[in-house]
């Protein structure tokens, strides 16, 4: 990967085998520490594409994270400007509007500070206990999407 390509973190053959488990688990109904299962059109093919993620609520807000960086959830999520979130049979659609870097830290801060135990790894050294500006050095790495459920 050259420096100027962005920031993504395939996931290994284990990775992928877990977090298809994951996603089976909550689209039968059952979330693991708040998991969800993201559903959002694919940019060329219009299918919908299915990845667990995990949630996060901060200041009133919900926001999903991206742990592994750019990854295609990603690309999908900037193409279709929403997607569901699944939980069983209870599915939430929504918009989503993506954070601009300079607004990243306290929903990383806050997202590592719940999530650090299993998405740390991805965040190259950097964890909730990290200062403001190895956080926000780290922040153009992860986006992070503001949803709102349609009502």
């Amino acid at each position: 990967m050259s420096s100027s390509a962005p920031y993504y973190l395939k996931g290994s053959a284990f990775t992928v085998r877990i977090n298809s488990v994951i996603g089976w688990l909550a689209r039968h109904g059952l979330s693991l520490a708040g998991s969800a299962e993201l559903s959002v059109p694919g940019r060329k093919s219009g299918r919908m594409q299915r990845i667990p993620v995990n949630p996060h609520t901060f200041d009133g807000g919900q926001y999903l994270v991206s742990a592994r960086g750019h990854s295609q959830w990603v690309r999908n999520m900037r193409a279709a400007g929403g997607g569901e979130l699944r939980v069983g049979r209870r599915v939430r659609a929504f918009t989503a509007v993506e954070l601009p870097d300079s607004e990243k830290l306290p929903v990383l801060r806050t997202y590592l500070e719940k999530w650090g135990w299993q998405v740390n790894q991805y965040f190259g050294g950097v964890s909730a206990e990290s200062s403001d500006e190895e956080i926000a050095a780290r922040a153009a790495d992860h986006p992070v999407f503001r949803i709102t459920v349609r009502s």
